[in-house]
């Protein structure tokens, strides 16, 4: 009996120790496999949220190569997607709220930790300018809705009709589908972040959206907020977020992982454990889409989601090229 129990207490605790090394395998090759991509992109680097990120990263590699501030990088690199009627979620061409009404929202960080954010901005091209323009121009960090509006105009910004053709059509097709309720679903989710190291190591990070579709009027995600859609501190690295704005909200989540960062976890982990956070604490996290990107001041990176399906572009020394992220679900 004793040979027996000693023989059985063996097999487990070999079978044990196999599992925890396996794990530990898998886990020591996927920070290699992040380490290795992050050593081949030293240098000015740039991130950004999904594959329209290609394009803006093009657009902020030119001012960091060019030996350009990565404030002045991550404005021009969003402005491009800001400006692209082909996307239906940021800038021109987003689809609008419930009531018909394309507002915007963006905020922009500098490494110094100054900030700038607008919220349910309409008729202006490019909110992540204004927002630039709150962050420099202004005491404060954030203007809304008419007084945003104001104040753009009063800038020099000029006021234009951002609902395009395709977005009245999509919108017209919707209120007669969906009862005039706004959804979210993990199909409903896109955002560009951005966050970028310059050439003298200095950080900078941006967000810019149209928000949630058919939205209720005056609705705002966490793409303005200072610590939810997107934050930076240039002693530690910058953090953004895409996808369900009010479930980043709710655990502060770029904000999360740059402190998470500042304790000693990697990027990675700490995009993982924004993400489990969410995968506690909200219970329909299967409805919906959120992902993170990190980036560390000494170049390293990580990206994780709570779906399959989520991307981000980086671009640097090696060129710029489109990952998939990993994901929780």
């Amino acid at each position: 009996m004793k040979r027996r129990h000693f023989l059985r207490s063996t097999v487990l605790t070999s079978s044990a120790t196999l599992s925890l090394h396996n794990s530990l395998l898998a886990a020591k090759a996927k920070s290699s496999s992040i380490r290795a991509m992050s050593d081949s992109a030293k240098g000015p680097i740039v991130i950004s949220t999904w594959n329209h990120g290609l394009a803006a990263n093009d657009a902020a590699w030119k001012v960091l190569n060019a030996q350009g501030s990565a404030l002045d990088a991550v404005e021009q690199g969003v402005i491009v997607t800001e400006a692209d009627p082909n996307v239906s979620s940021v800038g021109y061409g987003g689809f609008p709220d419930r009531d018909g009404r394309v507002t915007l929202d963006a905020s922009i960080m500098d490494a110094e930790g100054r900030a700038g954010s607008v919220g349910c901005l309409e008729h202006i091209m490019h909110p992540i300018s204004v927002a630039r323009r709150v962050m420099e121009q202004t005491p404060h960090v954030m203007l809304v809705g008419d007084g945003a509006l104001r104040f753009a105009l009063d800038q020099g910004f000029t006021k234009t009709d951002l609902l395009t053709k395709e977005a009245r059509d999509a919108w017209t097709k919707w209120k007669k589908e969906s009862g005039y309720k706004p959804i979210i679903s993990v199909h409903n989710h896109d955002t560009i972040g951005m966050i970028a190291i310059d050439a003298q190591g200095q950080m900078a990070g941006a967000c810019t959206t149209s928000g949630l579709a058919w939205k209720i009027h005056g609705r705002v995600g966490d793409s303005p907020i200072i610590g939810a859609g997107m934050f930076v501190d240039n002693e530690v690295g910058g953090a953004c977020a895409t996808g369900k704005g009010e479930s980043v909200m709710r655990i502060a989540g770029s904000a999360l992982i740059v402190e998470l960062m500042r304790q000693g976890r990697s990027p990675q982990e700490a995009c993982e454990e924004a993400i489990k956070r969410i995968m506690h604490k909200q219970k329909d996290w299967q409805d919906f889409q959120v992902g993170f990107l990190a980036l560390r001041r000494d170049g390293e990176f990580g990206a994780y989601a709570l779906q399959k399906g989520f991307q981000f572009a980086l671009a640097g020394n090696q060129g710029n090229v489109l990952h998939d992220s990993a994901f929780g679900a």
